[in-house]
């Protein structure tokens, strides 16, 4: 029988959906492993949970792609039994079982050498099982479709979608709880960019003392037309941050947060200061509300320019 454009997409469209949808599925239940085992080797953290989102948002839009399309193609088969024999479904079920086979070998091998070499760990082992798993799946029912079981089956294949879809389900859920519904993360970029903007401030607030001595007044005070610095203001009432000055050499910054600091967010913020994430938690953590924090600068660390000149 004759392949028709309609034939083709479908396929096309069912396999792409399909990958893509089981690399985010793999994704997602990694990211929960590296949550609930964090690597202390791993210096870097997202604190906004980019590939989660990611994964998220391809899970649940391509996921109930792949069962309709899926759904689309069975009806179809059912509808002219010739088309269970088309090469493009041929082709498209061998190279999935293809793919999953290759995905199973690799994956043993993987676990032998890892284990030989005396580096596996429970997260390791976790993934490794999941990719099994899911690789060991995709082969068995793929393999059943290329025989066909479930157009011979359509009640069982509509209770495996079900399945599919109460586990992607699930493990979407399970990632909106993870990383905060889209409110909070919002508020955690606000606030991110709330400390980014106090630790610009803490600079320059640094660099007029070394330049004349003396600690500024008022924020203003900071403006530059020449570097182009203004003071920054807080990113969602444009309302200037709580500057004081507490004594010859100490200062006081403060912000009013949407939430209280995430662990991630810290550890990031300390990173792309070049700090530790501990000394950040001490220098920038924060709760919910107004925060303030008191900077006290070294002479000694920080001398003045007039000081350092030489006679």
């Amino acid at each position: 029988m004759k392949v028709t454009p309609k034939d083709f997409f479908l396929w096309a469209g069912a396999m792409i959906a399909l990958y893509v949808s089981v690399f985010s599925f793999l994704a997602l239940m990694f990211q929960y492993i590296n949550r609930a085992f964090p690597d202390i080797t791993s210096a870097y953290v997202d604190p906004y949970s980019t590939l989660i989102r990611f994964s998220i948002a391809s899970l649940l839009v391509l996921f109930p792609t792949f069962l309709g399309l899926s759904a689309l193609i069975r009806r179809d088969i059912l509808a002219e039994p010739a088309k269970k024999d088309l090469w493009v479904r041929r082709w498209a079920l061998t190279l999935t079982l293809f793919i999953a086979g290759v995905t199973v070998a690799i994956d043993l091998v993987t676990l032998v050498n890892t284990y030989l070499g005396g580096e596996v760990t429970i997260r390791f082992v976790l993934k490794v099982l999941i990719v099994l798993l899911v690789a060991i799946g995709g082969f068995l029912h793929f393999f059943a479709d290329l025989r066909g079981y479930w157009i011979a089956q359509p009640k069982r294949a509509r209770a495996v979608a079900i399945g599919a879809g109460v586990l992607a389900l699930a493990t979407i859920i399970s990632g909106i709880l993870i990383m905060g519904t889209p409110g909070q993360v919002r508020q955690y970029r606000l606030d991110a960019d709330r400390v980014n903007d106090l630790q610009q401030i803490q600079y320059q607030v640094v660099q007029y003392w070394q330049s004349k001595g003396e600690m500024p007044q008022t924020l203003s005070a900071l403006n530059d037309s020449i570097s182009g610095f203004m003071a920054p203001t807080d990113p969602e009432t444009s309302q200037p941050y709580g500057y004081s000055v507490e004594g010859p050499h100490s200062f006081e910054l403060c912000a009013t947060f949407d939430a209280e600091a995430q662990a991630n967010a810290a550890d990031l913020s300390g990173l792309m200061a070049g700090y530790g994430s501990d000394l950040m938690q001490d220098t920038w953590w924060h709760g919910a509300g107004k925060t303030c924090f008191t900077r006290t600068i070294d002479p000694q660390l920080y001398p003045t320019r007039a000081s350092t000149t030489p006679r």
